[in-house]
């Protein structure tokens, strides 16, 4: 699974439970679709940043190649569909990007989840937003580095870091070009809140300030994540 798509939705209103369920119908529809995933609020409490409320659904699709994931975008394919204002009017109404980008998989000591069948892990996504310096600078401390801490986190089960790319789609939405995005999941809610005040945490922190030079918002988001389609 080398290419990603990210679908951000941002609206005081949830999707409906009816959206939710026509989303999971459309990605198993999706051609070459490996992995689909749904997002949606929850909480945590990280003693270094309170970004507020984030988006209200963010829709994590991955595929094995970019021509399949722009396939799936494309005029006539299959994420088409969720333009369909009157099949998704609390999307429709919602602010809307869209962001391609290539995937980087970190191993982790025990990447079994121990949820109930069914029941949603809690990912905690972030976001780098502007600009570096110098780019490769900052990947090669942030991969080398920082991804270090962060698999010893207690309890984390997946770390995957992302890099952007270029994307052709004909999805109506504003596109991004965050420099990087990165996401750690957990078993549950509390699992997630433990990392985050635990030592971890803290030289996580540490090695942040030691960041090379970049500009822009870091934001990070709690979220209930369900694996709609793949493992």
């Amino acid at each position: 699974m080398n290419a990603c798509l990210f679908l951000s939705f941002k609206s005081a209103t949830q999707p409906s439970a009816d959206e939710i369920a026509k989303i999971d119908a459309i990605f198993r529809a999706t051609p070459r679709l490996a992995k689909g995933l749904v997002h949606t609020p929850s909480a945590t409490e990280d003693p270094y940043v309170k970004d507020g409320p984030g988006p209200c659904l963010v829709l994590q699709l991955y595929f094995a190649a970019l021509p399949d994931l722009e396939a799936a975008m494309s005029r006539n394919g299959a994420l088409a569909a969720l333009v369909d204002r009157a099949d998704f009017p609390i999307i429709a109404a919602a602010e809307a990007a869209q962001q391609a980008m290539l995937v980087r998989s970190f191993a982790v000591p025990e990447p079994g989840f121990r949820t109930a069948p069914g029941a949603p892990h809690c990912t905690y996504l972030v976001s780098y937003e502007g600009e570096a310096e110098d780019l490769n600078a900052w990947h090669s401390h942030y991969l080398d580095n920082h991804t270090r801490h962060m698999a010893m986190f207690p309890g984390i089960r997946v770390l995957e870091v992302y890099t952007r790319l270029d994307w052709v789609a004909a999805l109506p939405w504003q596109r991004q070009n965050f420099m990087q995005r990165n996401k750690v999941v957990f078993d549950s809610p509390d699992a997630l809140h433990q990392a985050l005040n635990s030592p971890v945490r803290h030289e996580m922190r540490a090695d942040f300030k030691a960041f090379p030079r970049f500009t822009g918002p870091n934001r990070h988001y709690a979220m209930a994540t369900r694996i709609i389609h793949g493992e």
